[in-house]
């Protein structure tokens, strides 16, 4: 199993702005914690013992806020001190990362699936990149991501689609050395740059999972995170 993760902490938050002040995205408070507390909670359940936080706007709350150790977990900061885009705040991270494989996840989305499960559908297809897809029966916010019957990715969507439809749920699991010999850039969309510009000359494999999800990105969602984080449990 794997024992790190990246968590992507970077963003500016500006959809938010009227409603959380002076803080990054991921400390938007939930319940009298920040958000990111949450997600540090879900990854500490499936045991990873060291979280690299890609961190930029106001990137000093956090890090006075948690410190370098959290619980039983190793907290390492992978500051930009000028965007990268997701893609730039991802290799940025690598360089910390000691092993070969790692989970990466959005400081502004929790999805609760099992990242045992996820884990072992990767390691079965002998995976680089794998994606953890959530259900939607509907949405207006997001495009769909097409698999074959092997799990393989076979499309990106644009928001075209809005019924029974999968999307990204922002969980992966990624190969570091993989990573690398396609990242040449270091601005760039992970989305648009890596992800929509390389699935076709590779098996990057989606696995659906229909556990709760919640991205705070817009204010209703973060409304709504506040009456049904806690009862998770974390």
């Amino acid at each position: 199993m794997v024992k790190e993760a990246i968590v992507l902490a970077g963003g500016l938050g500006t959809r938010l702005r009227n409603v959380i002040k002076d803080v990054p995205k991921p400390m938007a408070e939930i319940c009298g914690k920040p958000f990111l507390s949450y997600i540090i909670d879900f990854l500490i359940r499936y045991e990873i013992k060291r979280v690299i936080l890609s961190v930029g706007y106001k990137w000093e709350v956090i890090k006075q806020f948690f410190g370098e150790r959290y619980r039983n977990l190793d907290l390492v900061y992978a500051i930009e001190y000028e965007p990268l885009g997701t893609g730039g705040a991802i290799k940025n991270s690598l360089k910390y990362v000691q092993d070969t494989e790692v989970f990466i996840l959005n400081g502004d989305t929790l999805f609760n699936i099992d990242l045992s499960t996820f884990y072992i559908l990767h390691r079965n297809k002998n995976s680089k990149l794998s994606i953890a897809l959530k259900k939607m029966n509907f949405t207006e916010r997001y495009g769909a991501v097409k698999i074959d019957e092997n799990n393989k990715i076979i499309d990106f969507s644009e928001k075209s689609q809005r019924f029974n439809i999968l999307i990204n749920g922002g969980v992966y699991l990624l190969n570091k050395e993989f990573f690398y010999s396609l990242a040449t850039q270091d601005k760039f969309s992970f989305e648009k740059d890596f992800l929509e510009k390389h699935y076709k000359n590779y098996h990057f494999y989606g696995f659906p999972f229909d556990e709760y999800f919640i991205d705070i990105g817009v204010p209703e969602d973060y409304e709504r995170a506040k009456k049904e984080i806690g009862k998770l449990g974390y």
